[in-house]
């Protein structure tokens, strides 16, 4: 596949989706790049601007889902989009003291990491379907592979993302649309920061960023790293229910709140 032209990344003022950005910029590039921080988000759109790329920002939440197809209508008028990345994500879960993520936090998660990705793909899948061509990609995670005691909303999320990307990649694939699911594990970065506790193989976020993009570019229909933790949580997923809870209880974690 060719190099893609019109991308857009939602995410992208800091992080997993600011490194993309930086990957894909190039001349000839055209980027849209969507976050909640407009000063954050044109910091990394200059930088991207200086490797030569045109970049549009727009600065809105995720879970606006109108304003999100406004920009996205905008972005189309200039140009076919070729590859779109939902990265934007949050998380929750319980909290330092010991107090379980309530209600408020767990919906929150949903709305963002799950219908998020929703709100940026649909208004690109008529256009894509038009020409035949296109690439998704999903920033999903390990944590999809099976729901574990401290952040149940997190996994839900991160797992109904899978779930969806899938019947989406089977249902596009004739079609000429090229999905990929990237179930990434602990990487450094501000989220991952949050997470107290073991955080098995722990990657660096130049190290994840790579992986991501070259499954991206190449059109992976899936790509789960590091695997000796995406193994150890599939094969939880397998087990019987008694002995998978008893064995994710031994993984346990504190989130602090999101700053």
């Amino acid at each position: 596949m060719g190099a893609p032209n019109g991308i857009v990344i939602s995410g992208a003022s800091r992080g997993l989706g600011a490194a993309l950005a930086r990957r894909f910029a190039a001349p000839g590039t055209r980027l849209l790049l969507t976050a909640r921080s407009a000063t954050a988000l044109e910091a990394v759109a200059q930088e991207c601007r200086t490797r030569g790329a045109s970049v549009t920002t727009a600065p809105l939440d995720i879970t606006d889902a109108a304003g999100i197809a406004t920009a996205l209508a905008a972005f189309e008028a200039t140009g076919p989009v070729d590859l779109v990345v939902a990265n934007a994500g949050t998380s929750a879960g319980t909290a330092p003291d010991g107090t379980p993520e309530d209600t408020a936090a767990a919906a929150r998660q949903v709305a963002v990491n799950l219908i998020g990705a929703i709100n940026l793909i649909g208004p690109l899948l008529p256009g894509m379907r038009a020409r035949g061509a296109g690439r998704i990609g999903l920033i999903a995670s390990v944590a999809g592979f099976r729901g574990l005691p401290d952040f149940p909303a997190y996994c839900a999320s991160k797992a109904g993302l899978i779930a969806w990307g899938q019947g989406l990649r089977a249902a596009e694939a004739p079609r000429g649309l090229r999905v990929t699911i990237i179930t990434p594990g602990f990487f450094e970065s501000a989220m991952g920061e949050r997470f107290h506790g073991p955080r098995l193989f722990l990657l660096t976020q130049d190290q994840a960023a790579d992986r991501v993009h070259q499954a991206l570019q190449a059109g992976h229909p899936n790509a789960a790293f590091p695997w000796p933790l995406a193994l150890t949580l599939r094969l939880l997923a397998l087990m019987p229910p008694r002995l998978g809870d008893w064995a994710s209880r031994r993984m346990r974690f504190r989130v602090s709140p999101e700053g």
